[in-house]
């Protein structure tokens, strides 16, 4: 398996980290193993060596061997003896009960946001989401890739953040895990696309211009419609 878009460590970098301890090795080679995960670079069924990983990632081979076991223990790899490791597959009835879990931890999470995050930051993602439609509706069809994935990472960071105001690292864990197997279950339907960023973008929006003023009510409703379209369409439906 190759990954041309994956950079290696330099030796600098290597010699940087090898400073603070195989820790920042191990949490490096995590990271770059999670982005091929999100990214469905390793697919549902799909076997990989160490040696591969160690390819695509630019990791260390110890590094990569250390990190494994966690991706065991949370599902998103299985040691299969004499082959190597496999990505898992998930079934329709996961996707479900994911969907059913983001709900329940993005709408709490949802009301401690609009407490503890500053405004600043919210209007920071508001205007940002702005700025992305009006060059989605400039491109006229020819969304440039750079763009896509910008929305893309941008998507699933404030996901990320919104659900991190919660305060609480197990729930943060949990939903991680969950919003990877999601991806990994049913990517080629979630991947932002030059077709369906500006739906996604309106719909951040949606969520974003009543939680800016405060109204957590209008932002909540927005937000359950957000989820909802996103579990159709990974479910196979279509969203209008």
């Amino acid at each position: 398996m190759s990954n041309p878009t994956s950079e290696a460590l330099s030796a600098s970098e290597q010699e940087a980290h090898g400073k603070s301890g195989m820790g920042s090795l191990r949490r490096y080679a995590y990271g770059k193993i999670e982005d091929l995960l999100n990214s469905g670079q390793l697919r549902p069924g799909q076997l990989v060596s160490q040696r591969e990983l160690v390819e695509a990632t630019g990791a260390t081979l110890g590094s990569v061997r250390e990190a494994i076991p966690r991706f065991e223990a949370e599902g998103l790899l299985v040691t299969v003896p004499k082959k190597g490791l496999m990505v898992p597959s998930l079934d329709v009835a996961f996707v479900r009960e994911a969907y059913q879990l983001r709900r329940m931890i993005e709408l709490s999470a949802l009301r401690e946001a609009a407490r503890r995050i500053p405004r600043e930051q919210i209007e920071e993602w508001r205007v940002w989401h702005e700025a992305k439609e009006i060059a989605v509706q400039e491109s006229a069809g020819g969304i440039a890739r750079s763009l896509i994935d910008q929305v893309q990472r941008y998507d699933w960071a404030m996901h990320a953040e919104i659900v991190a105001a919660l305060g609480n690292r197990l729930v943060d864990n949990v939903y991680r895990v969950t919003a990877i197997k999601i991806r990994m279950a049913v990517q080629s339907r979630l991947q932002v696309t030059g077709d369906n960023a500006a739906r996604i973008l309106k719909e951040h929006r949606a969520i974003l211009d009543p939680l800016a003023e405060g109204h957590v009510e209008a932002a909540t409703r927005a937000l359950e419609r957000h989820i909802d379209n996103s579990m159709t369409i990974a479910l196979g439906g279509t969203v209008t």
